[in-house]
């Protein structure tokens, strides 16, 4: 790793014009204690895309869980595949935390919003333009489930019956 991360940091360093390790104040680890955090980070992470210039929507931006919630493109067989492939290297594959709709007093596995809020509130953020950033999302397109042509009741339906639809969806026939 030393003989790898070398060359890469020296490159880096005088691309950025600083001094040190090649990770070094790059990547942080930042715990997410409240609600706040945790969807401020994730709409931060789906709207990487849009204010990079990449793409102009969030259902158009490859690679993100907002693009996955929406068009998902993981199967049971590819997840199943997937997950014995990480089984060689000792990880596990870990599907998205659901949305709950709900808030509870027992313990809370899934996020305590609609993924219909989510959409809005990425939606809301990326209209807004930043003078420090490429890309928003045009202010003359409609709201993100009037892109989708998707009520947001039967988004919220689907949303939250997500792996039974899925498994409807994908199961083979005999």
């Amino acid at each position: 790793m030393k003989c790898l991360n070398e060359p890469i940091a020296r490159l880096a360093n005088a691309e950025d014009n600083c001094t040190g390790h090649f990770w070094e104040s790059r990547f942080k680890s930042q715990a997410l204690l409240t609600d706040e955090a945790l969807l401020s980070c994730m709409a931060y992470v789906d709207l990487n895309p849009i204010r990079a210039g990449m793409a102009k929507t969030p259902e158009t931006s490859e690679h993100t869980s907002i693009r996955e919630r929406i068009n998902p493109v993981i199967t049971l067989e590819s997840a199943i595949r997937d997950q014995a492939l990480a089984n060689e290297f000792d990880l596990s594959i870990k599907p998205l935390l659901p949305f709950e709709d709900v808030i509870r007093s027992t313990c809370q596995t899934g996020i305590a919003y609609s993924l219909s809020d989510y959409l809005q509130l990425v939606d809301w953020t990326g209209r807004a333009v930043r003078n420090d950033k490429r890309g928003s999302i045009p202010e003359h397109l409609p709201p993100i489930l009037k892109r989708l042509n998707i009520r947001a009741e039967l988004w919220l339906t689907n949303s939250q019956h997500f792996e039974k639809i899925v498994h409807r969806r994908f199961r083979k026939s005999a």
